[in-house]
């Protein structure tokens, strides 16, 4: 029995680490998910498992992405890169809004927001807004090429963005965050690129408050859970971002838009006409 529970977080981990950067929503694929594998764990350790299992994902970022997100370089005695600097600023900047709203009123969002239906309905509507914003930029050129030309106001929209996704589950955190960034003319690979570190310190905060909402204290089993889906999670986050950072040089982000409008009339039909 306790072998089945462990393929499940196997299973459950694969799901985060190719939903978390794809924008078409982690959360809407963990509830399709959980509906069918059904976890056999309290209803207190899923709510802080499927936030915690995040930081595998987030060390796949750091990994790949370390040379760019590390400001201290040893070169002939200790370098600060500048550029680095600022961009972490940029960074938290950008975290601010969604953390306001997460620390103050986390618990309340969960009670409206957290079910199927507003999943499936922002799912379709952020499909639906990827389509219209990738045909308006169609043929237009980008003002932020590389993370050096995103601006502080940039960011500050981008993180704007960033709490819509924080109130509504289904929205897409990554998805909100590059929609927004698209709208005010960042390319998509910066887009991207932003997104993903803008996910390190939104993701420890966010680990962190369901850690200290659902205590420190774990079973062995527990652990081991915890353990294996976040592992998972890690390996499976950089087959993700490498896949999407190859396939957005040469294509549009539609084919996620209209995978998000599929996934929520799926969501919606199977909680309406088939539960």
């Amino acid at each position: 029995m306790e072998f089945l529970e462990i393929i499940k977080a196997i299973i459950l981990g694969i799901v985060e680490g190719i939903t978390e950067w794809l924008p078409i929503s982690s959360t809407g694929h963990m509830i399709l998910v959980d509906e069918v594998l059904k976890l056999n764990m309290s209803p207190e350790f899923m709510e802080m498992f499927l936030v915690v299992i995040q930081l595998g994902a987030i060390l796949a970022v750091i990994l790949l992405y370390w040379k760019k997100i590390w400001p201290f370089k040893v070169e002939n005695g200790l370098k600060i890169e500048k550029d680095t600097i600022i961009m972490w600023v940029k960074i938290l900047i950008a975290c601010v809004p969604a953390a306001i709203v997460g620390v103050l009123f986390d618990d309340k969002l969960n009670e409206l927001f957290y079910n199927p239906t507003t999943v499936a309905i922002m799912l379709i509507l952020f499909g639906i807004f990827f389509i219209v914003v990738e045909n308006y930029n169609k043929g237009k050129n980008p003002i932020a090429n590389d993370m050096d030309q995103l601006t502080f106001k940039m960011a500050i929209i981008i993180g704007l963005f960033q709490v819509i996704a924080a109130v509504f589950p289904g929205t897409s955190r990554s998805g909100a965050t590059i929609l927004g960034a698209l709208l005010i003319g960042v390319s998509r690979e910066v887009a991207a690129e932003f997104t993903f570190f803008l996910a390190i310190p939104v993701m420890f905060g966010a680990s962190l408050l369901k850690l200290v909402k659902f205590g420190f204290v774990f079973t062995g089993f527990e652990m081991i859970i915890l353990s294996v889906g976040s592992i998972v999670a890690f390996i499976v986050s950089i087959l993700a971002i490498k896949f999407l950072v190859g396939y957005i040089k040469k294509h549009d982000f539609k084919v996620f838009g209209w995978y998000r409008i599929i996934l929520g009339i799926i969501l919606l039909g199977y909680y309406f006409f088939l539960r």
